[in-house]
């Protein structure tokens, strides 16, 4: 018979219980999270005494070819700085980032840009992402746009920004950004598109590699897409205003 005047006691000693152990196991199971991500997380200070072997990226694009049972080799030979042609990397800051040297890895008048074009859109934000967020996530992140990664994301881009000097950073995104499919790097792509150096690239030359970015696997050098040329002539015309990067590169 239930206790007189109420429910139950024993239906309710179970459900504290339960709600007890549940507390306990979502604790636990965050401080394995926690400990986890705290053993794997990538050592930022590192990049500024060497070089990556690779890129969260380049790995995932080997291992989706060997899954297909194709050559999973790619062409990334670094370079440094000085070593990139001015032209390549002005193009590159207008077409990605052109307030690269002034912001701290965000860009809050482009988010707003891209919040309110997606509000009014009625989509999801897209864009906005500076080049060192771009680098944070192609050195240790996936592609996925869940809010987890995101939040992975902003807190490397800070340490990224903390850490390194802005023209170490823009050297390490222009050694290990896909410039089409196997080529990660300004210089894997002036020698396979153009048969040169990224230091003897040309203005025109460079607009074409920075035009590529957005979707290197079918804008690149030889492209005949017309939204490819269009982009490809919007950064020309960007870099000829821009005349403020030559003194920041």
């Amino acid at each position: 018979m239930p206790a007189r005047g109420g429910s139950p006691i024993r239906p309710r000693r179970r459900k504290r219980r339960w709600l007890r152990n549940a507390v306990v196991f979502l604790v636990l199971a965050l401080l394995i999270f926690v400990g986890w991500e705290a053993w794997t997380w990538p050592d930022v200070g590192a990049l500024a005494r060497r070089n990556p072997p690779t890129t969260a990226f380049i790995e995932r694009y080997r291992a989706q070819h060997r899954a297909a049972g194709r050559d999973d080799r790619v062409s990334r030979p670094w370079v440094p700085y000085a070593a990139i042609a001015p032209g390549v990397k002005r193009a590159v800051l207008v077409a990605e980032d052109i307030n690269f040297f002034s912001h701290r890895g965000f860009d809050l008048g482009e988010i707003r840009i891209a919040v309110t074009r997606a509000i009014e859109d009625v989509e999801a934000p897209r864009g906005a992402s500076t080049i060192t967020q771009q680098l944070a996530k192609n050195l240790w992140l996936s592609p996925s746009r869940n809010p987890f990664r995101k939040l992975e994301e902003a807190i490397l881009t800070w340490q990224l920004e903390r850490t390194l000097p802005k023209r170490r950073i823009l050297e390490l995104y222009l050694n290990v950004v896909e410039l089409g499919p196997g080529v990660y790097g300004v210089e894997a792509a002036s020698r396979r598109y153009f048969a040169k150096p990224a230091s003897a690239i040309t203005d025109d030359e460079a607009a074409e590699l920075a035009a590529g970015l957005p979707s290197p696997a079918r804008w690149h050098p030889g492209s005949t897409r017309p939204g490819y040329r269009r982009h490809v002539e919007s950064i020309k015309r960007r870099v000829a205003k821009a005349t403020f990067l030559a003194g920041q590169i």
